[in-house]
């Protein structure tokens, strides 16, 4: 692949649960080492679409590129390839209670590669780092604050050094200074990693702040509904609920057309 040809690509894609279509004939790529957010209302497809990209929502059509290749149609081997490329922060973290933020790191490591626990010890100790945890490696989950929880959580995410990194809802539960607090630490990720990656949330000033291009899912039509830099979104007036959500108001101006 070229430098800039996409690391994400999605095409006709149509997604549901026993019968029920949730999203329907979606398009849209993701170039490499950029910041997508996915948003939109409540029940719009927001985590059937990031399921879908990760491998865990097979699709009732279409398809789903990672890396130029065609993830649902690729054989066994090829698929486990593909999926040691990405990493996935759940938005409540996942972090094991029973053993320690360090152990929690090193569960991928140990799992899915041959290396020593010695190298998987170290290894993880570097991603805590990375994140900002240094000297809390033997503290347990319960120990941490919220915040300190999800960059737990990222440490376990990148400890293979995916290419790719699928966070949802990471800011939720935080407070304002300790969601700008994450909101930086995903931009140092992203420029020292040189990750992709791939976030959904509804926290708009987290998008603001991190986001190259938003992509805006709508019940009504089963998929997008509008893409683009956040900056630009917020100055549409011809689609209202993008409007409401990128200027926070239920009211809108004459100017703004109900239109979809």
């Amino acid at each position: 692949m070229s430098g800039r040809e996409p690391v994400i690509e999605v095409k006709n894609l149509s997604v549901g649960y026993d019968g029920d279509v949730v999203l329907h004939d979606v398009n849209f790529s993701i170039p490499p080492a950029t910041i997508t957010v996915i948003l939109g209302g409540s029940g719009c497809g927001k985590t059937t679409l990031l399921r879908s990209l990760i491998g865990l929502a097979k699709p009732i059509a279409g398809q789903v590129f990672l890396y130029g290749e065609d993830f649902f149609a690729a054989g066994e081997k090829k698929r486990e390839n593909l999926l040691s490329q990405i990493g996935v922060a759940f938005q409540n973290g996942a972090l094991f209670g029973s053993i320690s933020v360090l152990e929690n790191v090193m569960l991928p490591l140990e799992e899915l590669t041959s290396l020593p626990r010695e190298a998987c010890e170290m290894i993880a100790a570097m991603k805590l780092q990375l994140v900002g945890l240094s000297g809390f490696e033997y503290h347990s989950p319960s120990q941490l604050s919220g915040g300190m929880q999800k960059r737990a959580s990222l440490a376990r995410a990148i400890a293979l050094d995916p290419r790719i990194l699928f966070l949802d809802e990471p800011s939720a539960g935080l407070d304002p200074v300790t969601a700008a607090q994450l909101d930086e630490l995903i931009l140092e990720l992203a420029g020292t990693l040189r990750l992709t990656f791939v976030i959904v949330t509804h926290e708009l000033q987290s998008i603001y702040a991190v986001a190259d291009t938003a992509i805006m899912l709508d019940q009504s039509v089963k998929g997008i509904i509008v893409q683009g830099k956040p900056e630009d979104l917020k100055r549409r007036v011809d689609i209202l609920p993008v409007w409401r959500f990128f200027n926070r108001s239920v009211r809108a101006p004459e100017s703004v057309k109900n239109e979809i």
